[in-house]
């Protein structure tokens, strides 16, 4: 079976594993990459791929709050190429259209392209149209989420990278400014270490099914006493639950702690519950 120097690249740069081996897992799985990657982590090649994805879409991911951070968005716009990414007029339009989602909270892409764009007489699907036009680029809104409450974001490199979190407190802390320099910093955190899911009970029982799999075929490899088997699987989930669970994952400016253990801390400090609600983690481009 022909397998092209693309697309042992794609599986490289996907797995960080050697060119050799992405093409042998790719021969082995017929072509078919997510079947390579397993075939590489059942190795013990490939680390969790919790990051895969290509990046593929030119243009911005932000987070754009209100005022008073009570309401925040992320949205990404994509365009063809960076050049447009960093033009004005195009970055003006992404932030009108933020701007649109906080002042009108639409349910869906739909509802917002039908929409009297914020300080504007077009509807923002007019507007989409003409930015088009007079950029002379192809443009799509792909993507927003919009959270209500104590909120805060964050807009990495850029726009590569925008994330936005809500947090459950008590009183008016949200209004404080020790809570906004907390809140930024998870909202940091979650930017540069990729949590996909906020507590261990958020992880899906098939992908958690997947994960033992892979882990017990791995084990197999090294030969394990079998009365060690079941304690090796649980260490390595526990690693896995670090990876991927936010309040499991060491704080990125404190790793001595996790970020859970770091909210309780600043819970206690400012005498006030606090407690992670949601988040949302955009990065540019990503599995589109």
């Amino acid at each position: 079976m022909f397998i092209s120097a693309q697309d042992v690249k794609a599986l490289r740069e996907r797995t960080g594993c050697g060119i050799m081996d992405c093409k042998k897992a790719l021969i082995q799985s017929k072509g078919d990459v997510t079947a390579a990657v397993d075939i590489l982590r059942k190795s013990g090649l490939a680390a969790s791929t919790k990051k895969a994805g290509r990046l593929t879409k030119e243009g911005v991911a932000i987070a754009v709050l209100n005022e008073d951070h009570t309401i925040g968005v992320c949205i990404e716009v994509n365009s063809e190429t960076d050049f447009v990414a960093r033009n004005v007029q195009f970055l003006d339009f992404v932030k009108k259209c933020a701007k649109t989602v906080i002042e009108k909270n639409p349910k869906d892409l739909g509802e917002l392209l039908s929409l009297k764009a914020f300080d504007d007489n077009l509807t923002v699907g007019e507007l989409l149209k003409e930015k088009i036009f007079i950029i002379g680029e192809n443009m799509k809104i792909r993507r927003f989420s919009c959270f209500c409450g104590a909120v805060s974001g964050y807009t990495h490199a850029n726009g590569k990278i925008a994330t936005m979190v809500k947090f459950d407190v008590s009183g008016s802390l949200a209004k404080k400014k020790d809570f906004k320099i907390f809140a930024k910093d998870i909202a940091m955190h979650v930017a540069a270490a990729h949590p996909i899911y906020l507590t261990r009970d958020d992880v899906p029982s098939a992908v958690l099914a997947h994960e033992k799999e892979i882990l017990t075929v791995q084990i197999a490899k090294e030969n394990k006493p079998e009365f060690v088997v079941g304690k090796i699987i649980e260490g390595r989930l526990n690693k896995f639950y670090k990876e991927t669970c936010l309040n499991d994952q060491s704080f990125v400016k404190d790793p001595d702690i996790s970020v859970n253990a770091y909210v309780d801390k600043i819970s206690k400090n400012l005498s006030e519950r606090i407690k992670i609600q949601s988040f949302v983690r955009y990065q540019r481009g990503e599995d589109a």
